[in-house]
């Protein structure tokens, strides 16, 4: 096979593993939060279909197959149709931007541990995580619903009270890394600590260079994803269910797999900028030798394992804080984090020119 075959069948592999993953975290991540949610308020939770209820989000994706699928007498049908998908396709999209292993030999070739190594890979996080506000903005308008435009106008003004923070947050990062490269930001911190002798950079984990930024987007991520306690396009108590009040069966469905995909795809996003990507201190002393499949398997386990603990805190903050009102997340997002972000960027600029 030539190397452009090998290329584009490498490129599809990766592609199906990487929607597999993706798309197979979301009953799990269904599944945990129901029993995270009734272990924190003494319940037992699923536990009638099949063993543990494991089964139950099977069971939830057969009634929502067999529903009625409902559509306003008077919506925008079109744009109503489309919504769904609009919230639904950046988050698979940005999880094919994110280096989830090491890279390794095969026949002589390296393979990447990632679909699509960008030069600019961080540019287009950013770009293609705002596109879900448009879902959710065209959902509610289209609904031709009170309650389903209030939650869309709300979710457009909530993307611009912390997109700016987290996209200043990231330029801190970006300071420290030298680079717009996902795998390169990883490649800076394969050391716990210290500098980068050849580029003069940091080459720690970029949580500890960065913990006010780590902060700033953390909270932005909890916007970014609709989650407790920034839920405020649905808020079921003010506004029925939000943007998605008109919709039921696989619709409905297509704009919960969107949330729980994008849980997925902002904490990939944490873990490479900030928590070291696949790499832990020590990975190289355990006797796998780095660029085998051995070693890029077990990458793959420790980016999974991290993703695995942000979301876990996600959905243990969901179940803790009660929402906050619509003038706090203003509050919050303009004179709070807004100023941290630009502080933090200011004084790391200075600090790298200075180096």
């Amino acid at each position: 096979m030539s190397d452009t075959q090998v290329y584009y069948l490498a490129f599809l592999v990766k592609l199906l593993v990487v929607f597999t993953l993706a798309v197979g975290l979301v009953p799990i991540l269904v599944y945990a939060e129901r029993r995270v949610s009734a272990l924190m308020q003494f319940r037992w939770g699923p536990n009638r279909v099949g063993p543990f209820g494991l089964l139950q989000p099977f069971a939830d994706m057969v009634k929502l197959l067999c529903k009625e699928d409902l559509v306003p007498e008077r919506a925008s049908k079109v744009l109503f149709t489309i919504a769904p998908a609009l919230t639904c396709i950046p988050p698979f999209l940005v999880m094919s931007f994110i280096p989830v292993a090491p890279s390794f030999a095969l026949a002589g070739r390296e393979m990447k541990g990632v679909v699509v190594d960008s030069p600019v890979g961080i540019l287009l996080l950013l770009a293609l995580s705002s596109l879900t506000v448009y879902g959710l903005a065209i959902g509610g308008w289209a609904s031709n619903s009170k309650y389903s435009l209030l939650g869309g106008l709300r979710s457009s003004a909530q993307m611009i009270s912390y997109e700016l923070a987290m996209g200043i947050s990231v330029l801190a990062v970006l300071c420290v890394s030298g680079t717009l490269n996902l795998s390169e930001i990883i490649y800076r911190q394969t050391q716990f600590f210290g500098y980068d002798a050849q580029s003069g950079n940091w080459a720690g984990w970029n949580i500890f260079a960065q913990p006010l930024a780590f902060v700033i987007f953390l909270v932005a991520a909890f916007a970014e994803t609709n989650r407790l306690p920034f839920d405020l396009p649905e808020a079921e108590s003010e506004l029925v269910g939000g943007y998605h009040t008109e919709y039921s069966s696989m619709k409905f469905s297509l704009f919960f797999m969107g949330e729980y995909i994008g849980m997925v795809g902002i904490s990939s996003v944490l873990v490479v900028l900030f928590l070291g990507g696949w790499h832990f201190p020590g990975m190289n002393s355990l006797g796998v030798q780095p660029g085998t499949l051995p070693f890029t398997l077990l990458g793959l386990l420790v980016f999974l394992a991290k993703i695995g603990v942000l979301l876990f805190f996600f959905i243990h903050v969901r179940w803790t804080l009660p929402r906050f009102r619509y003038d706090q997340l203003m509050r919050i997002g303009w004179k709070v984090l807004l100023p941290l972000a630009l502080l933090n960027v200011l004084v790391t600029g200075a600090v790298v020119a200075g180096s």
